[in-house]
């Protein structure tokens, strides 16, 4: 009953579409997960003291022993109670759900499980990662509310302007397209000139979209971007290296 009550809870919250849906479905499906481990765990523990009482075992001195047991085990395991402890507050604040992609401690990943005691990230090449809660020194979630696909180019000292127009020009052509324009939440952002270097300008841009939809458009924006660089011939900067002579005469003869 409390597996079919949560995956009816997961589909009420996923009803309807955009971007709220898609949140809704998120935390819904952690939620979900973490009521069916809950009352799983329950089930069992009741149903084993059921069994017991059927079969004429006196479960008294066995709750007594159990919660002098537990409140031993309770001491020796204070890293499972920290754990459990953060996985709670971590749930109820809604910090990362299922779904998201995150960074935890420096491994980013997309989040598979967020259970009490651990939450489990599936990076790029398939490798799972276990995360104790009590561990989680930082986390960071990219992709909680909305997300920015960040772009920066280095150009010579005489292009800036021109890249910074085709990179409106980009961002334009992106939200335009029946597709991927429904990702895109807002126009992209051109900040200008992001630093000086001695060989090159940087131009630093950015575009605002749906979780989880930065890395589609911004591979579509740098689609464009390099046609427009091939039609506009704007190329990155080479090294330039300058070098002095000095030519010193000869010393007058005697």
């Amino acid at each position: 009953v409390g597996s079919a009550a949560a995956r009816r809870f997961e589909r009420e919250m996923a009803r309807g579409h955009g971007h709220n849906a898609t949140e809704r479905a998120k935390r819904a499906r952690t939620l979900g997960r973490l009521l069916q481990n809950a009352l799983s765990a329950l089930v069992i523990v009741i149903a084993g003291l059921m069994v017991l009482r059927e079969l004429r075992v006196d479960i008294t001195p066995a709750l007594t022993g159990a919660g002098i047991a537990g409140l031993a085990i309770g001491f020796g395991a204070q890293t499972i109670v920290r754990d459990v402890i953060s996985g709670f507050f971590l749930i109820l604040e809604d910090q990362c759900r299922v779904g998201d992609v995150a960074v935890v401690n420096g491994q980013a990943g997309l989040v598979e499980q967020v259970n009490l005691r651990t939450i489990v990230l599936r990076d790029d090449e398939g490798t799972v990662h276990v995360f104790p809660n009590g561990e989680v020194k930082t986390l960071a979630n990219k992709s909680k509310d909305f997300s920015y696909f960040v772009l920066s180019f280095g150009v010579g000292y005489d292009d800036p302007a021109m890249v910074i127009q085709a990179m409106r020009e980009a961002g334009d052509a992106v939200a335009a397209d029946p597709v991927l324009g429904e990702f895109v939440m807002e126009p992209i952002e051109v900040l200008g000139i992001e630093a000086l270097e001695p060989s090159q300008v940087v131009v630093k841009a950015r575009i605002k979209t749906e979780p989880l939809k930065q890395w589609v458009v911004g591979r579509e924006v740098r689609r464009h971007l390099v046609r427009l660089f091939a039609e506009r011939g704007i190329a990155p900067p080479t090294g330039r290296t300058i070098v002095t002579l000095e030519r010193r005469d000869a010393s007058p003869a005697p």
